[in-house]
């Protein structure tokens, strides 16, 4: 059995991530999972949330958002539709999306997308929430 996994992360854009580690957390769309070395095959729906991986006493964090997961005993490939690094996050951006997002769930308008509008809020909240606890290491 292989004592690490191979962690990729692949948006749209590029790949954002290529690196041996010893666990990794994910948001699937059932909930939060782990994955160790040795995992069963199987593949996941993403949601938004924070991706977490471990090499050592080293712990990184990543914003994600929707996507897939495949996980085999010795690797785990995201495929993501939005993937970035707390360094990488825009906090003013982040704060001007998260108040267009709440001003726009505020309205009562028959025409708002609600689910758009929620998932725009969600994804705020979560660089917020990463790029502030990359700042509180």
């Amino acid at each position: 059995m292989a004592s690490q996994l191979t962690l990729s992360i692949v948006t749209p854009e590029r790949e954002l991530v290529r690196v041996q580690v010893d666990d990794v957390e994910l948001p699937g769309s059932e909930g939060y999972f782990g994955v160790l070395p040795g995992h069963t095959p199987m593949l996941a729906t993403l949601t938004v949330g924070r991706l977490t991986y471990r090499s050592g006493t080293d712990t990184q964090v990543l914003a994600i958002a929707f996507g897939f997961a495949e996980v085999l005993p010795d690797a785990v490939t995201v495929l993501a539709q939005m993937a970035e690094r707390a360094e990488d996050i825009d906090v003013a951006r982040a704060e001007a999306a998260r108040t267009r997002a709440e001003e726009r769930l505020a309205r009562t308008e028959a025409d708002l997308d609600y689910d758009r509008a929620r998932t725009a809020l969600d994804k705020a909240v979560l660089r917020l929430q990463v790029a502030s606890r990359a700042r509180g290491k």
